[in-house]
């Protein structure tokens, strides 16, 4: 049966008073429904079912999961899916859309908890009518039927009770003897699987197509097995999945008892799944010629199907906070192998790309915003896990060529250090070290700088190549992978790979004949291509740490934009919320899946109990949190010659920056969830400063009423007319909001006399830098307006490496946004 929407085969499941059986074609699989095990059988053996009814149609198993003992086995089946594109032509790849879960023991499953499509085959959808198989028997029989059926769900309630007081005795795993509490665990994880699963749209598969592994590695499994069946005849290529990249078989441990048969018909039904990303894009690129056979000379296109797929590996998978560096094994943290695929005609040239956590022994414990990282184990230890590392990526791809993109002083250094510490000591020739301070050399948002490291790397590009194959076979393979990382491999590394990517792809196109030498990439294409690695950056962030990546503006657009700025403010103090209070629960999650939960590693104790910090530690993550969101903006917004004069902080409304030479003001628009424009002031242009009271109006975002009066300071400030004339009449105003910094230390202000406080230093700060500023303490400050600047504006910094004329908005929900703002913020407006 196929699925109307995607051309996808569908699977039908039955339900018996022994068994579950998923049926398609040919093939069946039989869930016994006491043991939870299962059994291969053909198509044809349904016949034997005893009164089978049909629970609906879905389209993939994913695998059995345990939670743990005294709970109920449970299988994950494929609900919806979603058609990306075909992988040259003819591998159809989908997305997991949503799932459900099916108790393999316990009370009965309906359609109705399932929520199952309904299978046409067997199921009239005439209103009231009953499945097929399930239409009433011989009345003398259906008496019979009943009695035996009663008696067999005695006997089964039994069993149940007696094989998990068995299990609970065998198995290693913790136990909980509250059946509340395991009820609550059990609704806990379901819940996170669920969200892992529907919410995060990161997984996905090819019934026919290996996602796992790269074309050049496709391609040598191909030639070893032609190889093979030359030498000799009588061999037999092995089934898809044995010839799968099992770092990235994300569901191969929740299959493990259909692979344990490993025979014919069990592997029918191992789907190999990938969480990532994947996304298909057909583009069509002008040669600059015309069709002369054409009475209008139209010009001629050509067109190229151009694919990223990411493949997250299954060890040390988890998310950012409890999963970082290495382990025992070298197996790193967040590491994704990326490929950029384009076809055209009979030709597919793929270029890949990886990233991975520092190879060390690290981690960034405690609960403040951005904690810094700790070294956890000695050099021996570390060393030898880094060689582990490295050896397996120098056996897989050959020459390595690591690009470090953490800070080289402040908190990062530490990490910095012991990563070269151990290059050095591993001394391979085969292994390029390039170091690279991203935030120093990208200061002031220039993130054009990027195209510095380029040129210094543009020889390995060279030497490194890509993987070219067409109907005659090989024409070149890659020689080595550029492995890069930051501390998160997210944001800064997203940009890196971005960069690497787009000069491969415009060799690419010279030497495919899509674009001239020296000529650069057509819009339409660069459009496609900037969307493409920004929604993987997307991607991957998610999966990570839970939003969206940071500097995705630029990623998207080729331009760094204050905007892009604050969004990144945003995301990054809702990373904190996620890894503060949710990240615990959905490592737990991962690791049940991924089979990681053990004796040695247990379920942490406080996934079960659920207890959470105190107010006193939310209020100082909270006041750590704006802190470093201030620091950020500081480090990427000023330029290298200005020195922060003053750290203020800002509710989500406004960000005031003082430096030696100026000051800078941002607005952020609400509705349209963004900053809508902002503004350089220089300190020479101030002409007063007024601090006082004023009454504030209904409408604030404080909540204040049109009785309550708030200390204010008032900046007035002059601006040049058309004429070149200083015109003077503007200014900017703003009152305390909930947190202010006391020799950078972030203080929670509690009364109106420290908001008072507040201002007045804010005031003090300007006149440290112009003494002779006028200052007017007044007890009412009037209401009025300012005149409308001429400067107001929208950050036009481009970028001669990646650039794209059109801005891509990207989507943060209000709720997400009001949740940060209330926490963030030391001026308001």
């Amino acid at each position: 049966m196929a699925c109307r929407a995607t051309g996808l085969r569908a699977i039908e499941l039955f339900r018996t008073d022994d068994f579950y059986i998923l049926q398609s074609g040919e093939h069946s699989l039989w869930w016994d429904r006491n043991t939870a095990s299962c059994t291969p059988k053909s198509g044809w053996d349904l016949v034997d079912a005893v009164n089978p009814e049909c629970l609906g149609i879905f389209y993939g198993l994913v695998g059995k999961i345990e939670l743990n003992p005294g709970l109920l086995p449970k299988l994950i089946l494929i609900k919806s899916v979603e058609s990306v594109g075909q992988l040259h032509g003819h591998h159809s790849i989908y997305k997991i859309k949503s799932v459900v879960f099916l108790n393999l023991i316990g009370p009965d499953a309906t359609q109705q908890e399932m929520g199952l499509e309904p299978c046409t085959k067997h199921c009239n959808r005439r209103q009231g009518e009953r499945c097929v198989l399930e239409q009433p028997q011989k009345t003398s029989f259906a008496k019979t039927w009943s009695s035996i059926k009663s008696a067999t769900n005695s006997i089964k309630s039994s069993t149940v009770q007696a094989a998990q007081m068995a299990a609970s005795q065998v198995k290693p795993m913790r136990r909980r003897d509250n059946k509340g509490e395991n009820e609550k665990f059990e609704r806990r994880m379901l819940d996170e699987m669920s969200k892992i699963w529907d919410d995060s749209q990161s997984f996905y598969f090819s019934p026919s197509g290996d996602l796992t592994n790269s074309q050049q590695r496709q391609w040598i499994i191909q030639q070893k097995e032609i190889m093979t069946l030359q030498e000799q005849p009588e061999y037999k290529a092995p089934p898809l999945w044995k010839k799968l990249d099992h770092r990235f078989f994300w569901n191969q441990h929740m299959l493990k008892d259909v692979i344990s048969h490993d025979t014919e018909m069990a592997n029918f039904w191992i789907l190999p799944i990938i969480q990532g990303f994947v996304q298909v894009e057909t583009c069509k690129v002008d040669l600059g010629r015309f069709d002369r056979t054409r009475e209008a000379m139209e010009p001629v296109f050509e067109t190229f199907v151009l694919t990223l797929i990411s493949r997250r590996s299954r060890f040390r998978a988890g998310t950012r906070y409890n999963r970082r560096g290495v382990d025992e094994d070298g197996k790193v943290a967040n590491y994704v192998e990326t490929e950029q695929i384009i076809s055209y005609l009979d030709h597919r040239v793929s270029f890949v790309q990886v990233r991975g956590s520092v190879p060390v022994f690290w981690s960034q414990p405690g609960i403040k915003y951005r904690p810094p990282p700790r070294i956890d184990k000695g050099p021996a230890e570390t060393h030898d896990a880094f060689e582990k590392h490295f050896n397996e990526e120098l056996a897989t791809y050959g020459h390595i060529c690591i690009i470090n993109l953490v800070e080289q002083t402040g908190r990062e250094k530490v990490i910095a250090d012991i990563y070269t510490e151990n290059v050095c000591e591993f001394s391979c020739p085969d292994l390029t070290y390039c170091l690279f301070d991203f935030h120093e050399y990208c200061r002031g948002m220039h993130f054009e700088n990027v195209s510095i490291l380029l040129t210094h790397i543009l020889d390995v590009i060279n030497e490194q190549k890509f993987c070219w194959l067409d109907k005659q076979g090989r024409i070149c393979l890659q020689f080595g992978v550029f492995r890069v990382n930051c501390i998160d491999c997210l944001d800064r590394t997203n940009v890196v790979q971005t960069a690497i990517a787009k000069t491969v792809m415009e060799i690419v196109f010279t030497k495919l004949g899509l674009i001239a030498p020296e000529k650069p990439v057509p819009v339409n294409i660069r459009n496609a291509f900037q969307l493409l690695w920004a929604n993987n950056g997307d991607a991957i962030s998610r999966q990570y740490a839970g939003t969206n990546a940071l500097k995705g503006d630029y990623t998207r657009t080729g331009e760094r934009k204050f905007s892009g700025l604050m969004k990144d403010s945003v995301n990054s103090a809702s990373r904190y919320y996620q890894g503060r209070f949710r990240d615990a629960e959905r490592q737990a999650a991962i690791d049940l899946m991924l089979g990681e939960i053990s004796s040695s590693n247990p379920i942490p104790e406080e996934i079960f109990s659920g207890n959470e910090t105190s107010f006193t530690e939310d209020i100082t993550a909270s006041a750590e949190q704006v802190k470093h969101v201030i620091e950020d903006s500081k480090k990427l917004l000023l330029p290298d010659p200005a020195e922060p004069a003053n750290p203020t902080d800002t509710d989500m409304d406004v960000i005031l920056l003082l430096t030696r030479n100026f000051y800078c003001v941002a607005w952020y628009d609400d509705e349209a969830d963004r900053v809508s424009h902002y503004q350089y002031v220089p300190l020479e242009d101030i002409t007063l400063i007024e601090i006082g009271q004023m009454q504030l109006s209904s409408n604030s975002l404080f909540k204040t009423t049109k009785s309550q009066l708030s200390f204010c300071i008032r900046i007035y400030y002059q601006q040049r007319d058309d004429n070149g004339q200083m015109e003077p009449g503007y200014f900017h105003i703003f009152r305390s909001a909930n947190l202010r910094f006391f020799n950078n230390l972030a203080v929670a202000i509690t009364s109106e006399e420290e908001a008072i406080e507040s201002v007045k230093y804010i005031c003090e700060a300007f006149l440290g830098l112009r003494d002779e500023l006028e200052v007017q303490r007044v007890a009412r400050m009037e209401r009025k307006k300012s005149k409308i600047p001429r400067e107001i504006r929208g950050h036009e910094a481009s970028s001669s490496l990646l650039n794209l004329p059109a801005h891509i908005p990207r989507n943060f929900s209000d709720k997400s946004l009001s949740k940060v703002s209330n926490t963030m913020g030391l001026l308001k407006r």
